[in-house]
């Protein structure tokens, strides 16, 4: 097998082509030649003389010389001639054309014996077109920029998830769709950023060590300080800390960070994720649902140009317009059948979840709202909708509706048939949250690892006066994959792989 055109396709074929670039890296060092220099002298990057010379005739000279570098992805030696292609980062490629004339014998056969596909490697020379119209370097000096000891994947051939996911940098090497995501989530962090910067909003970092878990009805993860030899939870959610931001007069606050839940991964959930919160104090739920579907729009736009996206399977989605709100109650009475209001009984819900064989541990009012909301309504959403007015129970942190009892002023937003975002009117009164708090201590003391405890500082900071407030969470991750069509592994640059 030549390393030079082919690629090792099984564990042998690699541990040999291992060892022979080991033996060529000794050959370097033996020889006074660098397999890693400090640097090499570049003048300008492919992409950048792409688009200098957009259209050349075939063997047109330009008298314009360069230097670029980029990873070796493909390799033909024909005689006394070495055509190279290198791709930098962005994936653009540039032919490199390697005479043994222009570059003498002693070059040319060190550049036979020691370049390998995936090697990094600096060209100097002029830019021209080969007899093909081929946009390239005639190079007249060439060194190795980073030797690399193991062979890249077959580039004729997809790689399988696990390799996506498990060797993410063999992914950005050799697809472009992998690239394109990366560049995507940083157009939409900064679409975010720049769409809160209009509404004068604060950027704000909060703890992710916290002496308790609280923000979010989830299982956390738990370690230990040594210097201050206690307790620590992960952060499941940065709610409380961007709360008390807005108790001392950060008014309109918001953060993109890092929660982990120690729960379950799938298509849609990731033990580690990104997440935005945000608050607007004199704010309420209707005025984040409004902000939200702007920020999304906008996200949208920032990659695709318009509110139509195209996902990876060249599906179109449209997020543009007015987005529907519908009740929870409401459109869960018309799909299934049933009259089911705040005021219907445990026992009426606990036996229609268990003729449709749904399974609730602990189950509440609310809890079995959701899961028959989830049976009968979720499925049938696919164009972005508001869900509102959650249970009471089920959302602890939640003002109660000012005119229907029983619900709080909550939605949940679905995008793709997934939730998306959630947005609130933020229960402020310290009395209410202080009894919030400890009926979820008592399901805590039931067996419910995802509830709540009592947080006496954050109830402390709400006594000191919280203004009328509306606040909004959405996960990035999540925002990737409405707008790309993609899974959360996909959308995720290093997911957490068992």
């Amino acid at each position: 097998m030549s390393d030079h055109d082919e690629t090792a396709e099984s564990a042998g074929d690699i541990a040999e082509q291992h060892a022979v670039r080991l033996a060529k890296r000794e050959r370097m060092l033996e020889a006074g030649i660098a397999p890693y220099p400090v640097g090499v002298a570049i003048t300008t990057t492919i992409s950048e003389v792409r688009a200098s010379f957009p259209e050349l005739a075939p063997e047109e000279s330009t008298g314009v010389r360069v230097g670029v570098a980029g990873r070796v992805v493909h390799m033909r030696v024909t005689g006394k001639l070495a055509f190279l292609s290198l791709q930098e980062g962005s994936g653009e490629r540039l032919q490199a054309m390697v005479s043994f004339g222009e570059i003498g014998e002693d070059s040319f056969e060190l550049l036979k014996d020691l370049v390998d596909l995936g090697d990094h490697v600096f060209v100097e020379g002029e830019v021209i077109a080969s007899k093909r119209g081929e946009l390239s370097v005639m190079v007249s000096a060439w060194a190795i920029a980073a030797k690399a000891l193991m062979p890249l994947p077959n580039l004729h051939s997809e790689l399988n998830e696990e390799t996506r996911v498990r060797q993410r940098y063999l992914d950005l090497i050799v697809r472009d769709q992998a690239r394109v995501t990366v560049r995507q989530r940083a157009l939409i962090n900064q679409s975010l950023r720049a769409t809160f910067a209009t509404h004068g909003y604060l950027e704000v970092e909060t703890p992710m060590l916290q002496t308790l878990h609280g923000g979010a009805t989830a299982r956390p993860f738990v370690t230990q300080s040594n210097a201050f030899s206690t307790e620590l939870f992960l952060r499941i959610a940065p709610e409380l800390f961007l709360k008390r931001a807005v108790v001392g007069g950060i008014e309109r606050v918001f953060e993109i960070n890092r929660n982990f839940r120690n729960e379950g991964s799938d298509s849609t959930h990731s033990p580690e994720f990104a997440m935005l919160e945000a608050y607007q104090a004199y704010g309420d739920y209707h005025q984040m649902a409004d902000l939200t579907q702007e920020l999304v729009q906008n996200a949208a736009m920032a990659i695709s140009g318009s509110h139509t996206v195209t996902w990876a399977d060249g599906t179109e989605y449209d997020l543009g317009g007015t987005w529907d709100r519908i009740s929870v109650y409401d459109s869960l009475s018309e799909a299934s059948g049933t009259q089911i209001t705040p005021d219907t009984d445990l026992a009426s819900l606990a036996d229609m979840a268990k003729k449709l064989d749904i399974q609730v541990a602990q189950p509440t009012h609310g809890k079995l709202v959701e899961e028959l909301w989830e049976h009968f309504v979720m499925g049938s959403l696919s164009a972005p909708t508001f869900v509102l007015d959650y249970p009471v129970d089920t959302s602890p942190l939640v003002r109660e509706h000012r005119s229907i009892p029983g619900v709080v002023e909550k939605w949940d937003l679905y995008v793709r048939g997934f939730e998306l975002a959630t947005g609130y009117s933020e229960l402020v009164d310290p009395v209410v949250q202080r009894e919030r708090f400890v009926a979820q201590a008592a399901l805590g003391a039931k067996g419910d690892d995802e509830a709540m405890r009592v947080d006496e500082d954050f109830l402390r900071a709400l006594e000191h006066g919280m203004p009328p407030t509306g606040g909004m969470g959405m996960g990035i991750d999540r925002l990737l994959m409405a707008v790309t069509g993609l899974g959360i592994r996909e959308t995720v640059l290093f997911p957490l792989v068992k």
